[in-house]
């Protein structure tokens, strides 16, 4: 029997290990934490009881995958919960614009805009299913739908700014706009309408659902899942050279590519190690979590119906303060990401005490304190809402990195999206897993199709590995 070893137990390195497993290899996870997930995990960090997600929250892609879906995760206590609302954006003056999962309702609130936000994000959603079958793996590839993958390729080169104008008012444009803010990156940049067109599509087509009990319960099944195939999983265990999983036939990383670099050392071909080192990161994340009493009293009736509520006023405030990030400069008015899943989940909450999640956008390792201004944006929304407070959990750049390796500087998205480094990944080759090291794999979410997708990179990497094993002979340029 063949074996493996994965470096790593976020939700790429586990849906790495289910499928080596499932395939009848002996596999074994090396996980540096005290306990699996990685970006997946739950806590109660701002009181006991109210369960908060660490950093991940809403999993459309995980709930999209066919690859998920046929691994039975229910069996291993994995459930989907869906808000009534998926996605609500407030404006000043207590307009909004309102994300429903169906599209004929939020079209209709758009007034003027429905006709235009249908035949772009609606046709995105209505082929959803086809069209993801090609955009969750490499780059380079032989397109099952080419037709169509050419024509959303059209759409999804457009800075996001460029895109946005197809609509003529503000609630649909910001809509968009705080859609495309996904990417951390600057909004006047190409390839920054991919983002805001694939989740807005999603949204529709399968909805922003959480998991029960928060995001955990998603590695936790997968764990479980693994287990009941035969892998084991060592927590504690910091992999720091390759002779912590010598001997293995192969081996997948879950590891930012810098990490990749200082634990293969010299065994890295010089040309990837380069590339390596040159990966971007992204900007950073300021995370809180807010234990509260009641709900947050927005301003705008269906952001108090909405899992997710995007915070940061009209399209130009977004850019402009993405563009602030992406050059170093913290924005007076950050765009702020609320999470409110506790609506979808009520298991999170405890005596009528609600976890509230969010983050800010900050600058690439960001040193100072942002909580003032990421409650002055939610305020400003929802008046009131700082009385609320029943407890508070920050977590700034510095505090993510230590919890979780792979977010350097605090750049949840292991690497910087914006630009060609948002489809090529860690670097451009047409076999974007491979290290050059013989049998050894990069499986994390610095390679297709990257970030928020929640395993699928991890499953991509396990299909690669599997395609080098199976090769006549195992040549040294299948890995390259």
């Amino acid at each position: 029997m063949s074996t493996a070893v994965v470096v790593g137990s976020g939700p790429n390195g586990l849906a790495a290990a289910v499928h080596l497993a499932a395939s009848g290899l002996d596999v074994r996870v090396l996980e540096a934490e005290d306990s699996v997930g990685g970006g997946c995990r739950s806590s109660e960090p701002a009181m006991p009881g109210v369960v908060a997600d660490d950093c991940s929250a809403f999993h459309p892609f995980a709930a999209a995958s066919p690859f998920i879906a046929a691994l039975g995760l229910e069996e291993h206590g994995l459930r989907w919960r869906w808000p009534e609302v998926q996605l609500a954006h407030p404006l000043d003056g207590g307009r909004e614009a309102v994300l429903w999962q169906d599209l004929e309702r939020t079209t209709a609130v758009l007034g003027s805009d429905g006709r235009a936000w249908d035949a772009l994000i609606g046709r995105i959603a209505r082929h959803f299913p086809r069209l993801t079958e090609d955009l969750l793996g490499p780059l380079i590839h032989v397109p099952r739908h080419p037709l169509l993958l050419a024509r959303f390729g059209l759409e999804a080169v457009l800075p996001a700014t460029v895109t946005a104008r197809r609509w003529r008012g503000d609630p649909a444009r910001a809509l968009f706009a705080g859609i495309a803010a996904h990417a951390f990156a600057p909004l006047d940049a190409p390839l920054t309408s991919s983002v805001g067109l694939v989740l807005a599509g999603a949204a529709h087509a399968v909805g922003w659902p959480v998991a029960e009990g928060g995001s955990g319960a998603l590695t936790r099944a997968l764990a479980g899942r693994l287990q009941a195939l035969g892998g084991t999983i060592e927590t504690g265990l910091r992999v720091e050279s390759d002779e912590d999983f010598a001997g293995a036939d192969v081996v997948l990383l879950d590891l930012a590519p810098r990490a990749v670099v200082d634990v293969l050392g010299n065994r890295l071909p010089p040309r990837t190690a380069r590339s390596y080192r040159r990966y971007r990161r992204g900007p950073a994340a300021f995370k809180v979590d807010f234990a509260i009493e009641g709900d947050i009293p927005w301003a705008a009736e269906q952001c108090r119906r909405a899992g997710t509520v995007h915070v940061g006023g009209t399209l130009e405030e977004i850019a402009a303060a993405e563009a602030d990030v992406a050059a170093g400069r913290m924005p007076p008015r950050p765009f702020v990401l609320v999470g409110q899943q506790y609506l979808a989940d009520p298991t999170r909450s405890r005596d009528g005490i609600n976890p509230v999640w969010a983050y800010a956008h900050v600058p690439f390792a960001y040193a100072r304190d942002a909580l003032p201004a990421l409650i002055a944006q939610i305020e400003r929304f929802a008046p009131g809402f700082q009385k609320r407070i029943r407890g508070t959990a920050v977590r700034g750049p510095a505090a993510i990195e230590a919890h979780n390796a792979n977010f350097v500087g605090g750049d949840i998205g292991t690497g910087s999206t914006a630009g060609l480094q948002l489809v090529m990944r860690p670097r451009a080759a047409a076999r974007p897993y491979a290290t050059g090291v013989p049998g050894v794999f990069l499986c994390s979410a610095a390679t297709p199709p990257g970030p928020g997708t929640h395993g699928m990179s991890g499953y991509r990497a396990a299909v690669a590995a599997l395609e080098w094993l199976a090769s006549p002979g195992r040549p040294a340029e299948g890995a390259a």
